[in-house]
């Protein structure tokens, strides 16, 4: 059914005079009852005006899109009405409505209103339809400016019926919450604004709604909203647009407006013409972090199983038996700690080889891991002749040096090899990117590991011998750290300064680091809680939901609040979570494992201090919000 078939010429008012919203849609009603598509006119406006109470349809740049489905509507329609003047409507951005549809639904359960609902915020979109609509001199002209819209709009989508236009791919680092949000927000905006979009997810459970060939060659154009490595050779020719995940989050319109309009920039792959991955290209920052990223994402698994395997041990040990061996005098316990142990051991070469991998895909996997070795082990020349010399590991330091030096070693060596005749062009990756690369890798750990293995030991010790006053500055910091971008960079650089932590033996930092990235959604959701006029009626369930997200440290749950009220929420979110770190640094609390929330509660070492340091954070987060925000006035009605 198109959006004509259900107004006529008599559904309209042009030139309309109103001084409030009720007073508007009494009009609007008039007109619906006029055209006989309602019985009862009383109950269907108390049914509008109930759909008012719940939030404005008031959707912005002028608009407002009324509706209501109920009994006393005998048949859908439409009517609409302009009131050059404006009238104040609570509309999403403040400003007075000038253009406004109201839609009639019989309950029924085909949902008709939802279907005209999206197809008319789909043309309303087009500011120049909107313009024309304005400035209709007649009730014809009005409808005739619709008809035009949506015939246009029908036949695009006739265009694209053989598959989707946009394609995107979105990943975080973690692959947990912001993967998805950046996922649902494209689709649902390519929906509003009339683009089929197909999004493939590159999570932490692998590829999800991976892309056909088929898919791939009909599609317009691409969007990549990510903030680890992705492979863009499949896309060779195709438009191309690279964001942040957050911008997949925060502003998935300009995105899908960027990638279809002639700016975006046709990519094209080595080997193709001469404009190559630079049309692509990010700045050094995004390009450290991205590849940073890479490493500390396939490090996760292993840091996580390890941890909580290797904290289980302890849990179940028997300290009096031998303390000097606490974690493996018993059976049980010795088994975990093995087990866990082989996962631990081998983080920091995943690291490197990953990070490697990111800069100079494939060949510097080996590259990277054999460096990220060496430096765990901290080898030197002095050592290789002197078995009496006592090796100092390089760590979490080194183990990162190695991956970012690795990588750039095969960049050179790619560089060099690209002089070779073709003719030997498949030794390459099989004798001459492994031989050269780790001789020259293992040449430069071997001559930084007494420096930098001293640079790491002088960090550590600072960390194990430092004064409470400090560990509490050092917890306020970093879990504040957790609350500035909720998944962003800042939060990814305090977490992955404590996951390394945990491989140096320091469990302090990251119990403070997990503590600050708990309070945010526990904030939102203990607000909602204790302060429900604080937060939109529409949003409740989302706020409550974020108990789970909070106590399961997935601090993305908060997002769509500091979002829509930044202002107020993230400066709150900040100081909550440094009280949460500093609280938890002075609590002595312990932590073995770098995520799980509330579930590895057991496995922390003062595991109800550590509770109290959470629940501290999230309420002081929460009483700034509550002094901060507003009581919101769809409340004053209730």
């Amino acid at each position: 059914m198109k959006i004509t078939d259900l107004l006529n010429e008599n559904a309209i008012q042009l030139n309309g005079i109103a001084s409030s919203k009720e007073e508007v849609i009494n009009k609007m009603v008039d007109l619906m009852m006029n055209n006989g598509n309602i019985t009862d006119k009383e109950n269907y406006k108390y049914v509008v005006m109930k759909r008012e109470e719940e939030g404005t349809t008031g959707i912005g740049e002028g608009i407002a899109i009324p509706h209501g489905k109920a009994d006393s509507v005998s048949k859908p329609g439409l009517s609409a009405m302009v009131v050059p003047d404006g009238v104040e409507f609570n509309a999403l951005d403040g400003q007075p409505v000038k253009l406004l549809f109201l839609i009639a639904a019989p309950n029924t359960k085909d949902n008709i209103h939802l279907d005209v609902l999206s197809r008319l915020s789909t043309l309303l979109m087009d500011t120049e339809f909107r313009k024309a609509l304005l400035n209709a001199k007649t009730p014809k002209e009005f409808l005739t400016c619709i008809d035009r819209a949506e015939n246009v709009k029908l036949n695009e989508n006739k265009k694209s019926s053989a598959g989707y236009e946009i394609l995107a791919i979105t990943a975080c680092p973690t692959g947990i919450a912001h993967t998805y949000m950046a996922a649902e927000a494209l689709e649902k905006m390519g929906e509003e604004l009339g683009h089929k979009v197909k999004v493939e997810t590159h999570g932490q459970s692998g590829v999800k709604n991976k892309f056909t060939k088929e898919e791939i060659k009909n599609a317009k154009a691409v969007i990549i909203a990510a903030d680890t490595k992705i492979d863009l050779s499949r896309f060779d020719g195709k438009k191309i647009v690279k964001a942040k995940v957050a911008d997949g989050i925060n502003k998935p319109k300009e995105l899908i407006e960027h990638v279809l309009s002639p700016n975006a920039k046709v990519y094209h792959s080595s080997g193709g013409s001469k404009q190559e991955d630079d049309d692509v290209k990010e700045g050094i920052g995004t390009q450290i972090y991205k590849h940073l990223m890479n490493g500390v994402t396939h490090m996760l698994p292993f840091v996580v199983g390890g941890g909580i395997l290797t904290a289980i041990a302890f849990l179940l040990d028997n300290y009096e038996i031998n303390p000097a061996n606490f974690g493996m005098n018993t059976p049980i316990a010795a088994f975990f700690k093995t087990v866990g142990g082989a996962a631990f051991d081998v983080m920091l070469y995943i690291l490197a080889a990953y990070i490697a991998m990111s800069i100079a895909d494939r060949p510097g996997l080996a590259v990277g891991f054999v460096g990220g070795i060496l430096a765990v082990k901290g080898t030197t020349f002095a050592s290789l002749s002197d078995s009496s010399i006592t090796l100092v590991s390089s760590g979490f330091l080194g183990a990162l040096i190695a991956g970012f030096v690795g990588g750039y070693i095969v960049v050179f060596l790619k560089k060099i090899c690209s002089y070779l005749p073709k003719s030997i062009e498949g030794i390459k990756t099989i004798l001459l990117y492994p031989v050269f690369g780790i001789l020259l890798m293992g040449t430069f750990m071997l001559l930084i590991n007494p420096y930098v293995g001293a640079i790491n030991t002088a960090i550590n010790n600072y960390l194990a011998t430092m004064q409470t006053a400090n560990k509490i500055i050092l917890g306020a910091l970093l879990g504040g750290m957790m609350a500035v971008d909720l998944g962003g960079p800042v939060n990814k650089a305090a977490y992955a300064f404590g996951t390394g932590m945990l491989a140096s033996g320091n469990f302090e930092i990251m119990a403070a680091v997990m503590a600050g990235g708990m309070v945010p959604p526990l904030a939102i959701a203990f607000l909602a809680t204790a302060f429900p006029r604080k937060i939109p009626k529409k949003d409740k369930q989302a706020a409550y939901v974020n108990y789970i997200m909070g106590l399961s440290f997935i601090s993305e749950g908060a997002i769509p609040f500091a979002s829509a009220d930044p202002i107020r929420t993230i400066p709150s979110f900040i100081v909550g979570s440094a009280v949460s770190g500093a609280l938890s640094m002075a609590f002595n609390c312990t932590l073995r494992a770098p995520h799980g929330g509330i579930f590895v509660l057991p496995t922390i070492g003062h595991p109800l201090r550590y509770v109290i340091a959470i629940a501290v954070g999230a309420i002081v987060a929460a009483l700034i919000m509550a002094k901060l925000k507003k009581n919101l006035k769809e409340y004053e009605k209730a």
